[in-house]
């Protein structure tokens, strides 16, 4: 009997949003260990296949590109077929080019050229298909959850992310123990599939379809929440999304906030293994540390988020939360930069990288209130400015490291937290979008 076939639910409260909450936080997990898998791999991978540090550059770049480039199209993607078809489509993706990325050739089957345009084509793909995780499960969350309510949902979203980095080094390292680096990505493949079963097995697009659901638990979920879209509304909803002035300050100011991620995401075990020379294991240790410290913030930030909401309001909460963790995120890179002692400057880092993950609730969070029933378009275009700087980074710190020396390329990111800091004097996320009296410039 499948879950369609089951019988509807009676009178009692239910609390099945909380089941598809747990599957968000296991797709946002296994997505992390699938894209993450790369920059572990990356020291013996580019002695294997002869690369230098800026050949490396361009393939982490490529993934970066084809995430961000279709982040805004993803978001309609999946407004247009749901989130149980998108989500369950995806993962099938991901699992299948991971496979790919194992079977890349050797300088030994091809030249150095062809390997490097294999990567990257690849990696671009791999962008591609992971792009629609966020924007389609912010939607989720905006529709399976109460208004208002969500800050700990999306906190705890990037608490699963988090938590993917983190076991993302020992295991691959584990993985590569006796299977090499291309056996890990054989190895962590299976795990996208199983997600795609699970999710299309107990996910659907509105709680109101799923027959588990119950009629005080659908109660909470509708109330003070605008009727569905009609179809002519899902067709325009991404023209209106891409000229609301608040939707377009909160991308620039996750772009500042997100190019600090990607500077960790892609480089830092990079940076403990060839810049602080400690060795892969220990390193591995120190990113996983990384993380947890990640993933504390995250939940720390989804907690603080509903909080500040309900004491400051919907402008003045998330503002207040996102301005202080950045400009401290700032310091803390800064003196994590130019620290002498290599166990300092990884304590310091890692501070920085703490305090933008407890922004993470409060963008998404504001982007879902000011898009309202636009929610999976919106997210799509907060994650398009998320993940440009992705391709920036990519780029831009090995090149800054060549020229200025590791401190300037660390560096670097204190100068967009404290940007994306001052942006955030202008958001408005108490302006939904829907008002029929507000204009998107008001």
């Amino acid at each position: 009997m499948t879950a369609d076939s089951q019988p509807n639910t009676s009178d009692r409260d239910t609390r099945f949003r909380w089941l598809v909450l747990a599957l968000i936080v296991l797709a946002s997990f296994i997505s992390y260990v699938l894209r993450t898998n790369l920059s572990i791999v990356a020291p013996t991978m580019k002695a294997d296949l002869g690369l230098t540090d800026v050949q490396l550059g361009m393939v982490f770049s490529a993934f970066a590109a084809g995430y961000a480039i279709f982040q805004f199209p993803a978001g309609v993607f999946g407004g247009r077929i749901g989130s149980r078809a998108a989500v369950t489509i995806t993962a099938v993706l991901w699992g299948l080019l991971t496979i790919a990325t194992g079977l890349v050739p050797g300088s030994e089957q091809a030249s150095i050229g062809m390997v490097l345009a294999s990567l990257i084509a690849l990696r671009f793909l791999v962008g591609v298909a992971h792009a629609p995780i966020f924007p389609v499960t912010g939607g989720t969350t905006a529709d399976w959850f109460p208004v208002g309510h969500w800050g700990l949902p999306l906190g705890l979203s990037s608490t699963g992310l988090q938590v993917g980095m983190a076991a993302t080094a020992p295991i691959i390292i584990w993985l590569m123990g006796f299977s090499g680096w291309r056996g890990s990505f054989f190895l962590t493949a299976p795990a996208a599939f199983v997600l795609a079963g699970a999710w299309w097995w107990y996910v659907r697009d509105y709680p109101r379809e799923h027959p588990k659901v119950g009629p005080r638990e659908l109660a909470l979920i509708d109330a003070n929440r605008p009727p569905p879209r009609s179809h002519a509304e899902h067709k325009g909803a991404w023209k209106k999304v891409i000229k609301n002035r608040d939707l377009l300050l909160l991308m620039a100011s996750y772009f500042c906030m997100n190019y600090v991620f990607y500077v960790f995401f892609s480089w830092f075990f990079f940076y403990l293994t060839d810049v602080k020379s400690f060795g892969e294991e220990e390193a591995s240790g120190l990113f996983a540390a990384l993380a947890v410290i990640g993933a504390v913030g995250a939940t720390i930030g989804g907690m603080s988020c509903d909080r500040f909401i309900s004491r400051f309001g919907l402008r003045r909460g998330p503002q207040v939360l996102c301005i202080a963790s950045l400009v401290l995120c700032a310091a803390f890179l800064f003196l994590g930069a130019t620290a002498i002692g290599p166990y300092q400057a990884v304590i310091l880092l890692c501070l920085a990288y703490g305090f933008t993950q407890i922004t993470e609730a409060a963008y998404w969070a504001s982007t879902i209130s000011v898009a309202g029933r636009n929610a999976s378009e919106a997210c799509g275009v907060l994650n398009t400015g998320g993940n440009l700087p992705g391709v920036l980074g990519g780029i831009l710190v090995p090149v800054t490291a060549k020229y200025f020396g590791w401190v300037a390329a660390v560096s670097t990111g204190s100068v967009f937290a404290l940007v994306g800091a001052l942006l955030w004097l202008f958001i408005r996320a108490d302006r939904p979008m829907l008002e029929p009296t507000r204009t998107a410039g008001e």
